[in-house]
């Protein structure tokens, strides 16, 4: 099949995937409550005649699966799209804005689940000519962190038959109509930590008579920034950020304890799990030194999104064969997380972003603000690119076209 009927079947469908975003857009739902959203993809999935379909994970009644081709032997690839919505109240003037007060779409995963249903249109009308199985997992609870949607459905079995995974993120960074691709690291990390020092309390007048733990954790918050410019290799990429400190209540009281929290990130494994031991090792030796103890709670979220190089060759080879070469470019890490990493920790995929920043439109505010906008031009785009890399890989796999 050549790469181009993909492209003109996803202009064909464009007004259906658009009409489905701002059906998502204005009524979203938050992480583990995505019940009508939830509905709405297994209907739409039913109407297509796709098979297998599961409803419910992590012991809820959100998110989906469903295969297409699960009678035919041979390589299966799954495609993912998030489904939830944030905490945030919407400051957008588009007609379909949210209608749920303190709730909106300001990451895109309502572009990500009409694009979805795209992918499923064309692929269902197409079945007999795929030389190979599809899965489609509609995710929750992307935005739950440690209660990640992703780990729930991995441990009850998305993933069971599948070979590889692709999927995207709209994104406010990139121009409109680029797509950006990286190899390797793609997407930091995310951990959290909170270190407690405890002391010896007393009088402000009389620092002698007390084990100052403000002391202690201010040095440590100094010296902790050397793990970073010291320890990590400059090629490396880690990040430790200090975002809270607590310590005492009065002027002329020095405290009992001081308590600091805040997160790490890396696009490095190796480096990631390297952190916990370095902090540690530091706040334990301050802490001897100025009579104090350090207690870490070091708290794993999100693993690195490491994308594996043949996969994403494919992609890169693919997306320029339907769009042309100059609208695919090799982005920059990204700092951000993304619970995608767990599916890419268990078999090889690859995720992507697609740019959609126009200024003229007013697509080019930051994820996750209360005016952030899709541009509605570009889905028809990620619906062919999500249908064509798919292809190509099962061609790639069973050597048929």
């Amino acid at each position: 099949m050549d790469l181009q009927t993909f492209a003109r079947m996803a202009e064909a469908i464009a007004p259906d995937v658009i009409a489905n975003r701002r059906r998502f857009h204005a009524n979203p739902e938050l992480f583990w409550k995505e019940r009508e959203t939830t509905l709405f993809i297994e209907k739409s999935l039913r109407e297509m005649n796709f098979e297998n379909i599961k409803v419910g994970f992590g012991g809820g009644d959100t998110g989906v699966t469903a295969d297409l081709n699960s009678h035919l032997p041979g390589p299966c690839i799954a495609i993912r799209a998030d489904i939830d919505a944030l905490p945030l109240e919407e400051e957008s003037d588009v007609p379909f804005r949210s209608t749920v007060k303190g709730v909106m779409h300001a990451c895109g995963h309502d572009a990500h689940a009409a694009i979805l249903l795209g992918v499923a249109s064309i692929l269902s009308k197409v079945r007999e000519d795929l030389p190979g199985r599809v899965r489609l997992i509609f995710q929750p609870a992307e935005e739950s962190g440690l209660n990640s949607g992703a780990k729930h459905m991995i441990a009850e079995g998305a993933l069971d038959g599948v070979d590889a995974i692709i999927g995207l993120h709209v994104w406010s960074s990139l121009p409109s109509g680029v797509f950006g691709l990286r190899s390797g690291g793609m997407m930091a990390s995310a951990d959290v930590f909170e270190l407690t020092v405890t002391g010896k309390g007393g009088h402000g007048g009389r620092p002698q008579e007390v084990f100052d733990p403000t002391i202690a954790a201010a040095t440590i918050i100094t010296t902790m920034q050397t793990i970073i410019s010291r320890e990590i290799d400059p090629l490396d990429t880690a990040v430790l950020s200090i975002g809270k400190i607590e310590s005492g209540t009065a002027p002329n009281i020095i405290p009992e304890t001081a308590k600091i929290t805040g997160c790490v990130r890396s696009t490095s494994p190796d480096v990631r799990a390297s952190m916990e031991g370095r902090m540690k090792r530091i706040s334990d030796g301050i802490c001897a030194a100025t009579r104090c103890k350090a207690t870490m709670v070091y708290t794993p979220i999100y693993p690195v999104t490491v994308n594996e190089p043949g996969m994403t060759e494919l992609a890169k080879n693919t997306l320029s064969d339907l769009f042309g070469a100059e609208r695919v470019v090799e982005t920059p890490v990204a700092m951000g997380s993304e619970d995608f990493s767990y599916y890419e920790e268990r078999i090889p995929g690859t995720f992507f972003f697609a740019g959609m920043a126009d200024p003229a439109k007013g697509t080019d505010a930051a994820h996750h603000n209360p005016r952030f906008k899709v541009d509605e031009d570009i889905l028809q785009d990620c619906v062919a690119g999500l249908c064509g890399i798919a292809w190509n890989w099962m061609v790639a796999k069973t050597g048929r076209n």
